[in-house]
């Protein structure tokens, strides 16, 4: 076992890993696979929403130059659990990445324009006032052709995964230990998308877990 195994093995006794173990490792670099495949670059200023125990972090924040690495994450131990297990205090120090505890999804706190901005398995959780804000953070704290890559469950009416219509996150998070999913009209995602001059698609990207759909999100 290497150490990079060890250190999960440790986090995973301290805190919610974001998923099974056994993902731990690669759903994370399918996490900074993706931004590649989309042009992200050393000196890409990326926000990281809901970036957990750094499970995508910890690639991101490696790949990535000096203060280009933003986390938003109000789960504190989650956060610090992530923080003090997967990232060392030289690279800590070298790489100096940013990090919020806010629970509005404000991305304004950092005063920063980002090129790129990851979402995986936010939507997932979120109801659709969160998304929405989510919508109008990207659009104001976006570069000008900045990206938002996010993940999705669609919302199917012939099956159980009916549209989510309540307004409050469903799963663990800083305030519930209760797992939970919720579902999206596509339809509606892209009305959203169109009434902010935004623009979305569906991507083909292989997902280890409930079949979660990425989409990317520009300006039109």
């Amino acid at each position: 076992m290497d150490s990079f195994d060890k250190n999960v093995e440790k986090l995973s006794k301290v805190t919610f890993l974001g998923g099974p173990k056994r993902d731990f490792e690669e759903i994370g670099k399918l996490q900074i696979i993706t931004l590649l495949e989309f042009g992200m670059k050393p000196y890409s200023k990326v926000l990281d929403i809901g970036c957990g125990c750094l499970r995508g972090g910890y690639w991101l924040i490696h790949f990535l130059n000096p203060e280009c690495y933003f986390g938003i994450e109000p789960n504190k131990q989650m956060l610090n659990a992530g923080i003090k297990y997967l990232i060392p205090n030289k690279i800590k120090d070298i790489k100096k990445p940013h990090f919020d505890n806010n629970d509005l999804f404000n991305f304004s706190v950092f005063n920063t324009k980002f090129d790129y901005f990851l979402a995986r398995s936010i939507w997932t959780h979120s109801p659709k006032s969160s998304i929405m804000k989510m919508l109008d953070e990207f659009k104001n704290n976006s570069t000008n052709k900045a990206v938002l890559l996010t993940s999705y469950l669609k919302a199917r009416f012939w099956k159980d995964n009916l549209d989510y219509k309540d307004n409050q996150w469903v799963g663990i998070s800083h305030k519930s230990n209760q797992p939970g999913l919720t579902y999206h009209s596509y339809k509606w995602i892209k009305n959203e998308c169109y009434r902010r001059g935004l623009k979305v698609k569906e991507i083909k990207k292989r997902s280890l877990n409930n079949k979660q759909i990425w989409l990317c999100i520009a300006k039109q």
